[in-house]
């Protein structure tokens, strides 16, 4: 913990916001921790007190409180935002226009905050203001282990603008997995309503989805009617398959739950596609052995909608995590292969 300090600002400080000089200075204090103390009086200039948001001046004087360093932070597993991690998240920009900015989520990143997540997206959103005043919002969402694209709003109106959108269904999000075995047909649908089971850690800690009939849904408590199309791409005999996944629906784990019902797990889906279980043909498991990754199969490859603001259409592309190209270089499977909406194919 260091002492108070006194800082004079110097000229590349002239009209900068505060919080964005503090984060200069210390790059490991949070956005959140510094509107703290600014709040409570702790951080001031020339004595007075100050928002987040004031402008500095040369020469003027800054009153740092007692900071903890990051080594502090993270033995009381606080999350530390470092400089490679705001670079990582600018890196992973596709898109940016005055309304939206468009993300290439990494796998294993979580896209909010949850036991045990420290660093997440909307937590690193602060990075992609790009000389906004507020950071983009979340609309939407991906599983932790899940990859691609990801549209955050960058002011109010476009945020309602976007939550419509997806609510009326009027975006199309195209997902590519690799999944375990054979698909039942070339294209279809799955129609198995969801059903969240409570898991067995603490407060239900480990929920997960659960399949049943369509004819069960209106006599199932909390079960809520779910639809996914599917199309495969390419296939490895009857081990494995590239498949495109569009969800009609966007309920929980909807993708994993679903294609684990029919005995295609996605590859590296523990949760739906079990631990221990391989996948050596026609059986069943998300495990396929050799020189595969581990790691979740699951990728949201592409956006597309008609743009709330300009009326022009909109369509983002997200290039595969390493761990899945490896896999597809593996089998031999080439991008260019794939349309940019596989269900056009077969319309």
């Amino acid at each position: 913990m260091s002492r108070v300090q006194h800082l004079t600002v110097d000229e590349d400080g002239q009209d900068q916001r505060l919080d964005r000089w503090f984060k200069r200075m210390f790059p490991h204090i949070s956005q959140g921790r510094i509107e703290k103390l600014c709040r409570k009086g702790d951080i001031r200039v020339d004595k007075g007190r100050v928002k987040s948001g004031t402008r500095l001046a040369t020469g003027q004087v800054v009153r740092v409180p007692p900071l903890p360093d990051a080594t502090d932070l993270r033995a009381r597993n606080i999350a530390v935002i470092t400089p490679d991690d705001e670079q990582m998240i600018r890196n992973a920009v596709l898109y940016r226009d005055e309304h939206f900015i468009v993300i290439n989520k990494p796998a294993g990143l979580p896209t909010q905050g949850g036991t045990g997540h420290d660093i997440h997206v909307d937590l690193l959103a602060d990075a992609l203001k790009f000389g906004n005043e507020d950071k983009p919002k979340l609309v939407h969402r991906l599983d932790k282990d899940t990859s691609g694209v990801l549209m955050l709003a960058r002011n109010g109106r476009a945020a309602k603008a976007l939550a419509k959108a997806l609510h009326d269904r009027e975006t199309r999000k195209v997902y590519w997995a690799l999944v375990a075995g054979r698909l039942p047909e070339r294209v279809g649908s799955i129609h198995y309503g969801l059903v969240k089971a409570a898991g067995h850690g603490p407060h239900g800690a480990g929920e997960k989805m659960h399949c049943i009939h369509p004819e069960e849904v209106d006599r199932t408590d909390g079960a809520k009617r779910a639809t996914t199309d599917y199309a495969m791409i390419e296939t490895l005999g009857p081990r494995a398959t590239w498949v495109g996944l569009v969800p009609v629906t966007g309920r929980t784990h909807q993708l994993r739950a679903h294609m684990a019902a029919i005995g295609c797990p996605i590859v590296g889906d523990g949760k739906y596609g079990g631990n221990s279980q391989s996948n050596d043909g026609e059986g069943w498991g998300a495990k396929i052995g050799g020189d595969i990754s581990r790691k979740m199969h699951l990728h949201a490859r592409s956006i597309a909608l008609i743009h709330p603001f300009t009326k022009q259409p909109l369509m983002i592309e997200a290039p595969l995590p390493e761990h899945m190209k490896r896999s597809w270089d593996l089998f031999g499977w080439n991008l260019k292969w794939a349309p940019k909406d596989p269900f056009k194919v077969f319309e």
